[in-house]
C-alpha cells in the first residue's frame, strides 16, 4: 500500500510522516533534503539551478514510486512526485526562474514517467497558511530556507490548492493551522481516526 504526505514547505510533512510510521509501523520514504546537491545553490540563484533541482527531485521520487509499486509493504512517502511536477516546477516557470525550454523538457519527462505508475492509495494533504509556514520554517532553522521569499511560498500555496481540487485519487485534507498533531495527542488521534476511516472503513467509538 502506498500512503503519500503532501504540503508546502514547513507544513509538517516529515513530522507527521515520522509519527505515522511510529503509530502504524509503516515503512517511510523521506524527502531527500539534506543530500540534495543542488538545494543550497538553488536558494542562492533560482534561475540558474531550478531545472537541475527539479530533475534531481523527479528522478529520486520516480525511483521511489517504482519501488513502492513493487513492494508488498505499506510505505508512506514524505512529499510526492505530483508536487514536483504540478506545483514546484510550474511555479518556478511562472515566476521566471525556469525557461520555457527547460519547463517543456521537464513536463514531457514527467508525463512519460506517470504513464508507468498509478496514484497512491491515500494522499494526506496538509493545508497551511503562509504565517504558519513562515513560523515553522523559522522554528526549524535551516540556513538555506531563511532566504525563501513570501511571494514564492504564496505562489506554491495557490498551486497546492489548485492541484488538490483536481486530484483524482483518495485524499484526506489535514488542517495544519489548527491541528497541532506534534504537540497535541488528541489532534493526532483525530488524524489517525480519519486515516483509519479512509483506509479500512473504521470509525472511532462514540
Amino acid at each position: 500500500m502506498h500512503i503519500a504526505v503532501a504540503g508546502n514547505i514547513g507544513c509538517g510533512k516529515t513530522t507527521l510522516t515520522r509519527m505515522l510510521v511510529k503509530r502504524y509501523g509503516w515503512i517511510p520514504r523521506y524527502e531527500p533534503v539534506e543530500v540534495n546537491p543542488y538545494l543550497e545553490d538553488f536558494y542562492k540563484d533560482m534561475s540558474r539551478w531550478s531545472f537541475n533541482l527539479q530533475v534531481y527531485f523527479l528522478n529520486k521520487r520516480f525511483r521511489d514510486v517504482v519501488e513502492i509499486s513493487k513492494s508488498k509493504d505499506t510505505i508512506i512517502q514524505d512529499r510526492t512526485i505530483f508536487e514536483d511536477a504540478r506545483i514546484f516546477a510550474p511555479n518556478l516557470h511562472e515566476q521566471g526562474y525556469m525557461s520555457d525550454r527547460d519547463f517543456a523538457t521537464y513536463s514531457d519527462l514527467f508525463d512519460l514517467m506517470m504513464s508507468l505508475v498509478g496514484l497512491p492509495d491515500l494522499m494526506l494533504y496538509i493545508r497551511s497558511s503562509i504565517p504558519n509556514l513562515i513560523a515553522q520554517i523559522s522554528k526549524r532553522g535551516r540556513d538555506y530556507e531563511q532566504s525563501i521569499r513570501i511571494d514564492y511560498l504564496k505562489g506554491l500555496n495557490d498551486r497546492y490548492e489548485e492541484w488538490i481540487k483536481k486530484y483524482k485519487g483518495s485524499v484526506l485534507i489535514i488542517d495544519g493551522d489548527n491541528l497541532k498533531f506534534e504537540a497535541n495527542p488528541r489532534d493526532f488521534q483525530y488524524i489517525t481516526d480519519q486515516i483509519d476511516a479512509k483506509l479500512y472503513g473504521l470509525f472511532p467509538e462514540e
